[in-house]
Protein backbone atom coordinates (compact mmCIF):
# COMPACT_ATOMS: atom_id res chain seq x y z
CA UNK A 1 0.00 0.00 0.00
CA UNK A 2 0.98 3.44 -0.77
CA UNK A 3 1.83 5.88 2.33
CA UNK A 4 -1.25 8.02 3.45
CA UNK A 5 0.96 11.34 2.38
CA UNK A 6 1.88 9.77 -0.83
CA UNK A 7 -1.86 8.31 -1.62
CA UNK A 8 -3.35 12.11 -0.80
CA UNK A 9 -0.68 13.61 -3.47
CA UNK A 10 -1.35 11.01 -6.43
CA UNK A 11 -5.19 10.64 -5.49
CA UNK A 12 -6.59 11.73 -9.05
CA UNK A 13 -4.06 9.18 -10.44
CA UNK A 14 -4.72 6.19 -8.53
CA UNK A 15 -8.47 6.40 -8.89
CA UNK A 16 -7.59 5.68 -12.13
CA UNK A 17 -8.41 2.11 -13.31
CA UNK A 18 -5.35 2.05 -15.42
CA UNK A 19 -3.03 3.12 -12.63
CA UNK A 20 -4.46 2.46 -9.57
CA UNK A 21 -1.72 1.92 -6.29
CA UNK A 22 0.62 -0.35 -8.08
CA UNK A 23 0.82 1.59 -10.61
CA UNK A 24 1.47 4.35 -9.27
CA UNK A 25 3.96 2.84 -6.92
CA UNK A 26 5.62 1.18 -10.09
CA UNK A 27 5.68 4.66 -11.27
CA UNK A 28 7.71 5.67 -7.95
CA UNK A 29 10.64 3.08 -8.62
CA UNK A 30 10.90 3.52 -12.43
CA UNK A 31 13.08 6.47 -13.99
CA UNK A 32 13.53 8.67 -16.71
CA UNK A 33 16.41 10.68 -18.70
CA UNK A 34 15.38 14.12 -20.29
CA UNK A 35 18.05 14.93 -22.53
CA UNK A 36 17.58 18.85 -22.80
CA UNK A 37 15.13 21.30 -20.17
CA UNK A 38 14.30 23.84 -23.19
CA UNK A 39 11.03 24.69 -24.36
CA UNK A 40 9.80 20.63 -24.44
CA UNK A 41 11.71 19.60 -21.79
CA UNK A 42 10.04 22.15 -19.17
CA UNK A 43 6.61 20.61 -19.29
CA UNK A 44 7.71 17.05 -19.74
CA UNK A 45 9.96 17.30 -16.43
CA UNK A 46 7.06 19.18 -14.68
CA UNK A 47 4.47 16.32 -15.85
CA UNK A 48 6.92 13.23 -14.65
CA UNK A 49 7.71 14.84 -11.64
CA UNK A 50 4.16 15.90 -10.19
CA UNK A 51 3.22 12.05 -12.13
CA UNK A 52 5.44 10.56 -9.20
CA UNK A 53 8.26 9.22 -11.50
CA UNK A 54 11.00 8.33 -8.51
CA UNK A 55 14.08 8.99 -10.61
CA UNK A 56 14.49 11.70 -13.33
CA UNK A 57 17.47 13.14 -14.76
CA UNK A 58 18.32 16.17 -16.69
CA UNK A 59 21.04 16.61 -18.85
CA UNK A 60 21.65 20.61 -20.35
CA UNK A 61 24.98 22.48 -20.37
CA UNK A 62 22.74 25.57 -22.04
CA UNK A 63 22.28 28.74 -19.30
CA UNK A 64 18.93 30.54 -19.27
CA UNK A 65 18.68 33.44 -21.82
CA UNK A 66 15.98 35.97 -21.85
CA UNK A 67 14.58 34.74 -25.38
CA UNK A 68 14.12 31.51 -23.26
CA UNK A 69 11.31 32.62 -21.45
CA UNK A 70 8.76 32.69 -24.18
CA UNK A 71 8.62 28.94 -24.06
CA UNK A 72 10.92 27.19 -21.19
CA UNK A 73 8.21 27.84 -18.42
CA UNK A 74 10.67 25.71 -15.71
CA UNK A 75 12.26 29.15 -15.48
CA UNK A 76 12.24 32.85 -14.29
CA UNK A 77 13.58 36.01 -14.59
CA UNK A 78 15.80 35.31 -11.88
CA UNK A 79 17.52 32.18 -13.10
CA UNK A 80 18.82 34.23 -16.32
CA UNK A 81 23.24 33.12 -16.65
CA UNK A 82 22.46 30.25 -14.57
CA UNK A 83 22.61 26.25 -15.83
CA UNK A 84 19.39 24.98 -16.94
CA UNK A 85 19.45 21.23 -15.62
CA UNK A 86 20.17 22.93 -12.26
CA UNK A 87 18.01 25.11 -12.04
CA UNK A 88 15.22 22.70 -13.10
CA UNK A 89 16.26 20.55 -10.67
CA UNK A 90 15.59 23.02 -8.07
CA UNK A 91 12.37 24.02 -9.19
CA UNK A 92 11.00 20.60 -9.51
CA UNK A 93 12.56 19.88 -5.64
CA UNK A 94 10.11 22.76 -5.08
CA UNK A 95 7.05 21.10 -6.95
CA UNK A 96 7.75 17.31 -5.33
CA UNK A 97 10.46 16.73 -3.09
CA UNK A 98 9.83 12.66 -3.15
CA UNK A 99 11.48 12.64 -6.27
CA UNK A 100 14.95 12.45 -6.92
CA UNK A 101 16.66 14.34 -9.29
CA UNK A 102 20.20 13.73 -11.00
CA UNK A 103 21.86 16.69 -12.63
CA UNK A 104 24.40 16.07 -15.62
CA UNK A 105 25.33 20.28 -16.18
CA UNK A 106 27.28 19.15 -19.11
CA UNK A 107 26.70 18.22 -23.07
CA UNK A 108 25.76 14.49 -24.40
CA UNK A 109 28.68 13.40 -26.05
CA UNK A 110 29.64 9.68 -27.36
CA UNK A 111 31.60 9.78 -24.56
CA UNK A 112 28.95 9.96 -22.10
CA UNK A 113 26.33 8.33 -23.25
CA UNK A 114 25.68 5.25 -22.87
CA UNK A 115 27.32 5.88 -18.80
CA UNK A 116 24.53 7.98 -18.78
CA UNK A 117 21.58 6.36 -20.30
CA UNK A 118 22.14 3.09 -19.30
CA UNK A 119 20.43 3.22 -15.55
CA UNK A 120 17.75 4.62 -16.57
CA UNK A 121 14.25 2.88 -17.58
CA UNK A 122 13.51 5.40 -20.59
CA UNK A 123 15.50 8.08 -22.86
CA UNK A 124 13.52 11.13 -23.52
CA UNK A 125 14.51 13.73 -26.53
CA UNK A 126 13.31 16.96 -25.82
CA UNK A 127 16.22 18.53 -27.54
CA UNK A 128 16.65 21.18 -30.52
CA UNK A 129 19.38 19.72 -32.34
CA UNK A 130 20.17 16.74 -35.02
CA UNK A 131 23.31 15.67 -33.76
CA UNK A 132 22.23 15.28 -30.39
CA UNK A 133 18.79 13.11 -31.68
CA UNK A 134 21.19 10.73 -33.92
CA UNK A 135 23.54 10.25 -30.44
CA UNK A 136 20.49 9.15 -28.79
CA UNK A 137 18.89 7.25 -31.18
CA UNK A 138 22.10 5.03 -31.26
CA UNK A 139 22.57 4.75 -27.74
CA UNK A 140 18.78 3.37 -27.22
CA UNK A 141 19.55 1.35 -29.84
CA UNK A 142 23.14 -0.01 -28.69
CA UNK A 143 21.68 -0.21 -24.68
CA UNK A 144 18.05 -1.64 -25.97
CA UNK A 145 15.83 1.40 -24.40
CA UNK A 146 13.12 3.05 -25.32
CA UNK A 147 13.34 6.38 -26.96
CA UNK A 148 10.54 9.14 -27.22
CA UNK A 149 11.57 11.37 -29.53
CA UNK A 150 9.90 14.75 -30.10
CA UNK A 151 10.55 17.91 -32.10
CA UNK A 152 8.66 22.28 -32.29
CA UNK A 153 8.54 24.49 -34.86
CA UNK A 154 6.58 27.20 -35.54
CA UNK A 155 2.76 25.80 -35.10
CA UNK A 156 3.79 22.15 -35.76
CA UNK A 157 5.11 19.66 -34.11
CA UNK A 158 6.03 15.80 -34.18
CA UNK A 159 7.12 12.70 -31.82
CA UNK A 160 7.45 8.95 -31.88
CA UNK A 161 8.50 6.08 -29.88
CA UNK A 162 11.26 3.94 -30.76
CA UNK A 163 13.08 0.60 -29.99
CA UNK A 164 9.89 -0.44 -28.58
CA UNK A 165 7.62 -3.49 -29.65
CA UNK A 166 10.10 -4.07 -32.55
CA UNK A 167 9.57 -0.54 -33.83
CA UNK A 168 12.15 1.41 -35.88
CA UNK A 169 14.31 4.14 -34.89
CA UNK A 170 15.22 7.82 -35.32
CA UNK A 171 17.67 7.04 -38.20
CA UNK A 172 15.71 4.72 -39.98
CA UNK A 173 12.73 7.33 -40.32
CA UNK A 174 15.77 10.37 -41.18
CA UNK A 175 18.59 8.89 -42.14
CA UNK A 176 19.88 11.79 -43.56
CA UNK A 177 22.12 14.58 -40.94
CA UNK A 178 20.39 17.83 -42.59
CA UNK A 179 23.76 20.07 -41.17
CA UNK A 180 22.33 23.56 -42.42
CA UNK A 181 19.09 22.51 -40.97
CA UNK A 182 20.80 21.73 -37.72
CA UNK A 183 22.53 25.64 -37.57
CA UNK A 184 19.36 27.17 -38.51
CA UNK A 185 17.57 28.89 -35.97
CA UNK A 186 13.92 28.16 -36.12
CA UNK A 187 10.34 30.17 -34.80
CA UNK A 188 8.39 28.64 -32.36
CA UNK A 189 5.17 29.27 -30.31
CA UNK A 190 5.67 28.63 -26.72
CA UNK A 191 2.24 26.88 -26.02
CA UNK A 192 3.22 24.61 -29.08
CA UNK A 193 6.27 22.98 -27.40
CA UNK A 194 3.94 23.27 -24.31
CA UNK A 195 1.17 20.84 -25.92
CA UNK A 196 3.95 18.50 -27.51
CA UNK A 197 5.56 18.36 -24.07
CA UNK A 198 2.10 17.44 -22.61
CA UNK A 199 1.88 14.36 -24.73
CA UNK A 200 5.67 13.07 -24.68
CA UNK A 201 4.91 13.14 -20.77
CA UNK A 202 1.63 11.16 -21.07
CA UNK A 203 3.40 8.35 -23.36
CA UNK A 204 6.25 8.81 -20.78
CA UNK A 205 4.08 7.75 -18.25
CA UNK A 206 2.41 5.25 -20.17
CA UNK A 207 5.86 3.34 -20.71
CA UNK A 208 6.67 3.35 -17.42
CA UNK A 209 3.68 2.15 -16.58
CA UNK A 210 4.01 -1.20 -18.68
CA UNK A 211 1.17 0.42 -20.49
CA UNK A 212 0.34 -0.02 -24.19
CA UNK A 213 1.29 2.40 -26.40
CA UNK A 214 0.14 4.66 -29.03
CA UNK A 215 3.63 5.81 -30.54
CA UNK A 216 5.22 2.84 -31.23
CA UNK A 217 6.18 2.45 -34.94
CA UNK A 218 4.34 5.92 -35.61
CA UNK A 219 4.79 9.33 -36.01
CA UNK A 220 2.45 11.42 -34.39
CA UNK A 221 1.89 15.19 -36.06
CA UNK A 222 0.59 18.39 -35.05
CA UNK A 223 -0.99 20.99 -36.65
CA UNK A 224 -1.83 23.64 -33.82
CA UNK A 225 -2.54 26.68 -36.60
CA UNK A 226 -5.40 24.05 -38.01
CA UNK A 227 -5.56 22.53 -35.29
CA UNK A 228 -4.69 19.01 -37.22
CA UNK A 229 -3.28 15.74 -35.69
CA UNK A 230 -2.64 12.91 -37.46
CA UNK A 231 -0.99 9.86 -36.95
CA UNK A 232 1.38 8.03 -39.79
CA UNK A 233 2.55 4.49 -39.79
CA UNK A 234 6.39 4.19 -39.89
Amino acid sequence: MIHHDISKRYIRQTMLPQIGEAGQAKLLGRSALVVGAGGLGSPILYYLAAAGVGRIGIVDDDRVSVSNLQRQILFAEGDLGKNKAEQAERRLKLLNSNTHIEVYPHRLTSECAENIACDYDLIIDATDNLATRYLLDDTARTLGKPYLYGAVEGFVGQCALFHVEGSSGYRDLFPEFDVEADARPIGIVGAVAGSLGAIMATEAIKVLLDMPTSLAGYLLCLDLEKMLFSRIKL
